[in-house]
């Protein structure tokens, strides 16, 4: 893919800062026919389709090598959209956004689970394990959305350093995951709804005695409140932003109310055995609880509609993890000062400890924030996947239709709409225990392709970096995978040993120090850069690979099966959509770039004649 020079096709084409590059491209209707949805050359009949399929392997062999550009991603692909999503955000919406994606009810169950079956009271230093694995993603993250601050999120940053075909199998799975998670997420609403109205969760849902087990039970209300949020998120990203900001301080409201009422429950001699269970339990305990900060990734992808990227992006991610960080430590320590590490229930921890201590109405408010922590989490999860899918389809990955933004409300009312769709139809029949076992290894994926990309964009600039460079920074990647990989299945395999970490921790730190001594970076940031590079991304590929080691089975099916479904899609579709879209764009910046030099020449044509 060429080199892609915005201020030369802005001056080409006549263009005004503000969006007049998008007229430069076709306009496609909102209407519903063919052309909406495959508009590509080799779709137009029978017999282009056959020799695009025929083509088959040179277009892969394309796709596979070329990678985007910044510029490319920050211009050409958003003016694809034909209107620009509005600048409405600053960093004060962005902290609550990130608060509101990520505490949700995961704190109220999962806190008891890893202290009574793994941690004990030493919970705490879990969660600051498991906190300080995913900040590290959060710097890779912040890095990359500051300096490429589009719709499309991870998804755009592999497109630039990793090339189409990874970014479409890393994108396919964490859409797949964000249905999966709003789903989840509003069923677990009605259950807690019915709580709060004193009911049992299933008393909300109607049984439907002829369809199978665990898709009997349907939900009116998840798909309800799916709806409310669809909508709310198409009128206005302002409108959300505010909602979502009132709903987080009233959550963290009861956060607070949780920890001053249950220290007041206080009991020292809860933290008599600490660490019941040794390190390796705390280190399972941070394994698990590293989900309940998932969810940050989606405030990414708001990077179009923030006022100052540079500034507000990092304030935002940093400082809303900084907020999760402390108030998870903070919760789960209260947690076990109220009861022994031993007696605190599983499923819902802070309801049954309070309980235990004689308010037992407080489980009405604890209800409460759960079920607000929920609604700004499906908020953001319904903002985070139209992102995500308005990008894909900017690049022809997906149906075009998608990427068309509203020119009235600025967001991307139709992936809004398709994703609700998606994720009502699943969150209507199917039960909580089937999505729980659903829990996938794709965001973990996602999130060390990402420090990947970060390490490769540091490294590696294409016409710059010296083949001998290339081939070193190749070899060590390779090496910091491969011994990290070796570390979680040592994990997984080994109960006691320790001669297997040496040697795989070993690996990886030279690897690492190889890369730091041994290849020059190649390009610097020119906004905000994660500081120790490449020690803290190498570090954060080590981390999420060791956590994927803690993952069941079934998850490590479910990514199989589903990459394989988007390997179909991509090879008798996204392949020769996106490849069919890239040669047109490339054909229309040769035509741009002619006529400008054209232009160029009749102007010092015209010049020295007036000279003459």
């Amino acid at each position: 893919m060429e080199n892609y020079n915005p201020e030369l096709r802005h001056k080409m084409v006549g263009g005004s800062d503000n969006g007049d590059q998008a007229n430069t491209i076709k306009k496609r209707c909102c209407g519903c026919n063919k052309a909406d949805f495959f508009p590509e050359e080799s779709f137009q009949n029978w017999g282009n389709y056959a020799k695009a399929l025929r083509e088959t392997k040179t277009r892969l062999k394309d796709r596979l090598l070329t990678r985007s550009f910044d510029q490319l991603e920050l211009h050409e692909m958003r003016g694809r959209s034909q209107h620009e999503m509005k600048k409405t955000l600053n960093w004060f919406d962005l902290i609550w956004f990130g608060v509101g994606a990520i505490m949700g009810a995961g704190v109220f169950v999962l806190t008891g689970q890893a202290a009574r079956e793994y941690s004990g009271p030493a919970v705490l230093i879990s969660y600051l394990i498991s906190g300080i694995s995913a900040l590290l993603s959060v710097l890779c993250y912040t890095e990359f959305s500051t300096e490429l601050p589009v719709a499309g999120g991870s998804f755009a940053y592999l497109r630039v350093e990793l090339g189409d075909f990874i970014a479409f199998i890393a994108a396919g799975n964490i859409l797949f995951e964000y249905i999966v998670a709003g789903a989840s997420v509003a069923r677990s609403w009605t259950s807690y709804f019915a709580t709060l109205c004193n009911h049992k969760p299933n008393d909300f849902r109607i049984n439907v005695s002829f369809l199978a087990e665990n898709y009997n039970h349907l939900d009116p209300i998840a798909v309800g409140i799916s709806i409310a949020i669809c909508v709310g998120a198409s009128l206005s990203m302002k409108g959300s932003a505010r909602f979502n900001s009132v709903a987080t301080i009233l959550h963290i409201g009861v956060v607070i109310f949780i920890l001053v009422a249950g220290l007041t429950k206080a009991n020292p001699a809860n933290y008599a055995n600490f660490a019941p269970y040794g390190i390796r339990g705390i280190l399972k305990g941070s394994a698990m609880l590293f989900f309940a900060y998932v969810g940050f990734d989606g405030v990414a992808t708001l990077g179009e509609e923030i006022k100052n990227p540079g500034r507000d992006i990092p304030i935002g991610l940093i400082g809303s993890m900084l907020i999760i960080i402390t108030t998870y430590c903070l919760l789960s320590a209260t947690l076990c000062l109220m009861q022994p590490y031993s007696g605190v229930d599983p499923d819902a921890p802070f309801t049954i400890a309070f309980q235990a201590t004689g308010m037992n109405w407080a489980k009405f408010i604890v209800a409460f924030g759960a079920l607000k922590g929920m609604t700004t989490v499906l908020l953001a999860n319904i903002v985070g996947q139209a992102r995500y899918f308005t990008h894909i389809a900017r690049t022809h990955m997906a149906p075009p239709i998608l990427a068309v933004i509203s020119e009235k409300t600025g967001t991307p009312v139709n992936a809004t709409v398709i994703m609700t769709v998606a994720n009502s139809i699943v969150a209507l029949f199917t039960s909580l225990d089937v999505l729980a076992n659903l829990l996938s290894i794709a965001t973990l994926f996602i999130f060390s392709l990402v420090a990947i990309a970060l390490i490769v964009r540091r490294h590696y600039v294409s016409g710059e970096t010296s083949e001998t460079d290339r081939n070193k920074l190749i070899g060590f990647l390779v090496l910091i995978i491969l011994s990290s990989i070796g570390t979680a299945i040592y994990w997984a395999a080994s109960e006691n040993g320790w001669f297997g970490y040496v040697i795989t921790v070993t690996i990886w730190f030279s690897a690492t120090l190889g890369l730091k001594l041994m290849v020059k970076e190649a390009r610097k940031p020119k906004v905000w850069g994660v500081p120790l590079v490449p020690w803290l991304p190498s570090a954060s590929i080590a981390i999420n690979v060791f956590i994927m080691g803690s993952i069941d089975g079934p998850s490590f099916m479910r990514f199989a099966v589903w990459t394989v479904l988007l390997l179909i899609y991509y090879l008798f579709v996204g392949l020769h959509a996106s490849y069919d879209a890239a040669k047109e764009s490339e054909s229309e910046r040769k035509v741009d770039a002619t006529e400008a030099t054209n232009i160029e020449a009749g102007v010092t044509n015209i010049e020295a004649g007036g000279r003459t």
